[in-house]
C-alpha cells in the first residue's frame, strides 16, 4: 500500500483521529493514557486502543519511543502536511486567493465609508 493509502486509511476512522488528536494536545503518552482518554468516549479494550496506534504507525502517523517499560506515542504531523500539499493545497490556492481579495476589497471599502461618514478626509 502507498504511503497517501496508509494515511487516508489510519484517518478514515474516528478513533483514530481522536488519538491523533489527543497526542496534538500532549505528546509523549502512553498506551494506558491513551486508552483511559479513549474509554471517555467509546468502550474499548485496550487490545483495540493498541491495534489503532498500530495503524497510525504503519501510516507513520504517530512514531514511538521506549522510556523504561513504557513505549510512549508521538503525533508527526509530516504525513498529514503532505496530504495537504497534495490533495487541498493546490485545489484551493486560487479560490482562496480570490477570497482574500474580496475581502480586503470590501474592507477597504467598508473603511472608506466608515471615514466618509465620520467626517474625516482622507
Amino acid at each position: 500500500m502507498q504511503d497517501d493509502e496508509l494515511v487516508f486509511k489510519a484517518l478514515a476512522d474516528t478513533t483514530r483521529r481522536l488519538l491523533l488528536d489527543t497526542l496534538f494536545e500532549r505528546d509523549g503518552r502512553s498506551l494506558g493514557e491513551l486508552e483511559e482518554v479513549v474509554a471517555r468516549h467509546i468502550e474499548m479494550s485496550r487490545f483495540g486502543v493498541a491495534k489503532h496506534l498500530k495503524v497510525l504507525e504503519q501510516a507513520d502517523l504517530v512514531i514511538t519511543r521506549r522510556s523504561g517499560r513504557e513505549k510512549l506515542h508521538f503525533l508527526n504531523p509530516v504525513p498529514i502536511r503532505l496530504i495537504h500539499d497534495r490533495w487541498i493545497d493546490k485545489y484551493t490556492a486560487a479560490r482562496v486567493n480570490a477570497l482574500i481579495d474580496l475581502k480586503r476589497t470590501v474592507e477597504n471599502d467598508h473603511d472608506r465609508d466608515d471615514d466618509e461618514h465620520s467626517g474625516r478626509r482622507i
